[in-house]
């Protein structure tokens, strides 16, 4: 008699595992003075199993991490694959307040973290989030928790065995949402796995890849740490990005494939750092969580090469909805295609529905709607906002675009409210809020404004209360130490009323206008 099982897919630790076999001698992982072969980043992963095991870690209990790009992070999203912990990937750059109510929401009972980053916030964690029990870190700490490294070592390492289920809950990734805090999209096993094996088979890699990562493993270029392990190629990492630090790694490491938003290249493309650099080792530059503009795409292609590739995606469906090949960006036959997000990416179903869930006519704009492995389970403790974005038998985007006659999608707008400033989500009602706490705000609203380099940055508009005082410097300080750099204001207009529709709600649109007019699309 058969059984469900015998149809049932691989588990995430299950290709952690293949990784490990195939890769052998060869360096995974790069950073500083870092260097791991496969060898050796199964023999960590095995015992750093053992030392969890013996805390008395088992399968389903939630973990997360707390730290800047180094491997000891990977290598506990690795642990936490293979033993079938549920993981939730904490962005290092968001605010305290946020790194608590994530901690706190998500139920997690231990936390790795980065002593050399985050000793201090680690501290102050386990104060605000009572349900939080243990504190481990990588590597010696000044006493604020056990070295989960060196207890480790005092193990052999083992066979691993992998012990998720594919329907496990896997990681959990926090996104801003309309309440004004982040909500948790939950993606098990199976939802990585669809990933995983869709970047393989429809990304641009290199024969040999070595990848380079400067934006935060917590986010998009952290999902593209396991096809590059399955293709056997390295891992480079470092912690924050500059020209000069982007030049300098490309160059010592040979760099052929590397993830950048808009805003880096922008930046790469302005300077100085580049000139006389060897850069030739590029062969893969991909892009994504924010629009490009078309221009300077170009001057990319000029100056690097035609070796762009673009992804769409979003937390809800991670990084493989649609791309735009390399053979894609074509600037002399079709240089329309420069401002698309490509067309969908094999095995994910893509289609642009009105309001009623019936599919838009070629050329008219429609809700972007996604059906397939790739999916969300849901929002974390949150049925209503799940069953809104899962409706109809879809997951809705919330971004808005055209068909063209050849398949290719163009984003035109975003239903959600939203911003994507540098390629990182910043959702205004959370600036709002923040704003309106000071003393002297009666109301503030903030939308997204075209910019050069961040693509859009986020813009306040300002009522004070009657003979209160107040200045921009202070306000976007403010919002920076609650929320987060990305979140803080690049500009705060002080306004005398805010505009008001009919019913009398606040009209973002009409801000919004101002703003954007004259602009031939609503994102940048």
């Amino acid at each position: 008699m058969m059984t469900q099982s015998l149809y049932d897919g691989c588990n995430v630790g299950d290709l952690v595992v293949s990784a490990i076999s195939r890769g052998g001698d060869r360096v995974a992982f790069i950073s500083d003075d870092t260097r791991w072969t496969y060898r050796q980043l199964g023999a960590l992963i095995s015992t750093v199993i053992q030392a969890l095991t013996a805390r008395g870690l088992q399968r389903g209990d939630a973990v997360a991490t707390l730290s800047a790009n180094r491997p000891e992070a990977f290598l506990i999203t690795a642990v936490a694959y293979v033993m079938g912990l549920r993981i939730t990937w904490v962005n290092p750059t968001s605010s305290e307040d946020d790194h608590a109510y994530i901690l706190a929401d998500s139920g997690v009972r231990t936390l790795f973290v980065d002593p050399l980053t985050f000793s201090d916030r680690a501290r102050s964690l386990a104060q605000r989030v009572p349900g939080m029990t243990s504190l481990l870190s990588f590597g010696p700490n000044d006493g604020f928790g056990e070295d989960i490294l060196a207890a480790a070592a005092k193990f052999s390492p083992e066979r691993l065995v992998p012990q998720a289920q594919p329907d496990d809950i896997c990681v959990l990734i926090y996104t801003g949402g309309t309440t004004g805090k982040p909500k948790g999209v939950v993606h098990t096993h199976r939802v990585h796995v669809a990933m995983i094996m869709t970047e393989m088979a429809d990304w641009d890699w290199p024969a040999e890849i070595r990848f380079l990562a400067l934006t935060p493993i917590t986010h998009a270029s952290g999902a593209m740490i396991m096809p590059v392990l399955l293709k056997s190629g390295t891992y480079a990492m470092t912690k924050g990005f500059t020209a000069e630090k982007f030049v300098h790694l490309v160059e010592e490491h040979r760099i052929t494939a590397t993830f950048l938003v808009p805003t880096m290249i922008y930046v790469l493309l302005d300077s100085p750092a580049r000139q006389g650099a060897d850069l030739s080792s590029l062969q893969l530059v991909i892009y994504g969580a924010s629009p490009m503009s078309p221009t300077r795409l170009v001057e990319g292609m000029k100056v690097f090469g035609p070796i762009f590739m673009q992804l769409y995606a979003q937390s809800e469906a991670p990084n493989t909805v649609t791309v735009l090949h390399q053979h894609e960006h074509d600037p002399v036959h079709h240089p329309e295609r420069l401002a698309s997000c490509g067309t969908p990416c094999v095995g994910t179903q893509v289609k642009l529905l009105d309001e009623q869930g019936q599919e838009v006519p070629e050329g008219e704009v429609g809700e972007i709607c996604v059906r397939g492995p790739l999916v969300m389970k849901g929002y974390w403790n949150k049925p209503e906002e799940t069953a809104q974005a899962l409706r109809l038998g879809w997951l809705w985007t919330g971004d808005m675009a055209r068909r063209d006659a050849d398949g290719y999608l163009y984003i035109v707008d975003r239903s959600k409210d939203m911003i994507i400033s540098g390629g990182f989500n910043v959702f205004p009602r959370e600036v709002e809020d923040a704003l309106s706490q000071h003393p002297a705000v009666a109301a503030a609203a903030v939308v997204g404004v075209p910019d050069a380099k961040w693509g859009e940055a986020v813009r306040a508009l300002v009522v004070l209360r009657p003979g209160a005082t107040a200045t921009a410097e202070e306000l976007i300080a403010m919002v920076r130490d609650r929320k987060g750099s990305v979140y803080a204001p690049k500009a705060v207009d002080f306004v005398d009323a805010l505009p008001m529709t009919g019913l009398g709600k606040l009209d973002k649109k009409a801000i919004r206008a101002r703003f954007w007019q004259g602009l031939t699309r609503s994102v940048h």
